[in-house]
């Protein structure tokens, strides 16, 4: 071990530049040789996009074979002014596909410097589709129920803007449903309000909208329940029947808007019971309501069923 003792404080340095030397010496030969190799190379899908628009996410890159001098290879690898090969979608494709062999002349184009020897990738898939913009109606959801207990909204809500247009794959876009129904963010009213409406649907990656929220404007007022009762009306009975009723009366349970009370007309109600739709299992008549005044609302009919007997 004598001769590695060092001499000189200097003695690892001058080790270690003479090592560096060699490495690089030894790398710089190296990269001035041809190698054979099998590497991945961008792509690029150049397509108007006022016209198309890819539904799933492009291919970036494709596996290839080639051939080159290191620094070629070390250049790519480093992705340093490295110029995609460049796919043209002139027209809505009618194969949603392309074969790694047709993608040869764009790959032979962009390398710079590379030999290509044969393209790895068998099949580059893609997916486009039309591009197209549509206006829908907006309208809050009429299953929703916005007013709280006793109140009602008692006239059309006004949306502002009232309409939507939708820009996207004409697939999506033309399955949106219309009217487009929204979703209250406040629900329980027991006043009129105005309120921010935002605008929720699938696929927004894809598909654009042209707004994001939408005024709803909403009169709610309070309501008051009444009930009376009501005889019915027998129709349609059997010739040569006579007809038994258990119940007399019926009573009619409903809701009206408070500042209205005064001027409903009560007597306007009017109730049957078509012996056509005698059950003679339980020997029973569903009522059915024919007639009632304007402005009742949430009408409930009791009983349900009426007892009858009929006999000859």
């Amino acid at each position: 071990m004598k001769p590695f003792r060092p001499q000189t404080k200097q003695y690892w340095r001058v080790v270690l530049l003479c090592f560096v030397a060699a490495s690089t010496f030894w790398l710089l030969n190296a990269l001035n040789k041809s190698y054979s190799t099998q590497t991945t190379y961008p792509v690029k899908f150049i397509y108007n996009d006022q016209q198309l628009v890819p539904v799933k996410p492009l291919p970036e890159e494709v596996i290839v074979n080639v051939t080159a001098k290191g620094w070629k290879l070390l250049r790519k690898a480093l992705r340093l002014e490295v110029q995609p090969a460049e796919i043209y979608i002139r027209n809505l494709p009618r194969n949603n596909y392309l074969l790694g062999s047709a993608l040869r002349p764009a790959l032979v184009n962009a390398m710079d410097g590379l030999q290509l020897n044969f393209v790895v990738t068998d099949t580059l898939y893609y997916d486009f589709d039309a591009k197209v913009s549509r206006t829908i109606p907006l309208m809050l959801d009429p299953k929703q129920k916005i007013a709280a207990e006793g109140y009602e909204v008692n006239r059309p809500i006004n949306l502002s803007p009232d309409s939507i247009t939708f820009t996207g794959p004409s697939s999506l876009v033309d399955s949106m449903p219309s009217p487009f129904l929204l979703q209250s963010p406040n629900t329980g009213l027991t006043a009129s309000a105005k309120m921010d409406v935002p605008i929720t649907y699938k696929n927004q990656n894809l598909v654009k909208a042209n707004i994001e929220e939408t005024e709803a404007t909403i009169n709610v007022k309070s309501l008051v329940q009444e009930e009376r009762q009501l005889v019915p009306e027998l129709v349609n009975i059997p010739k040569g029947s006579k007809v038994d009723v258990q119940t007399s009366a019926l009573l009619v349970r409903y809701q009206l808007f408070e500042d209205s009370a005064a001027l409903l007309n009560r007597e306007s109600f009017k109730a049957i019971l078509n012996l056509d739709n005698y059950n003679p299992t339980d020997s029973t008549v569903v009522p059915e309501l024919v007639q009632k005044p304007v402005g009742v609302r949430n009408v409930l009919l009791l009983p349900q069923r009426v007892k009858v007997t009929l006999s000859k």
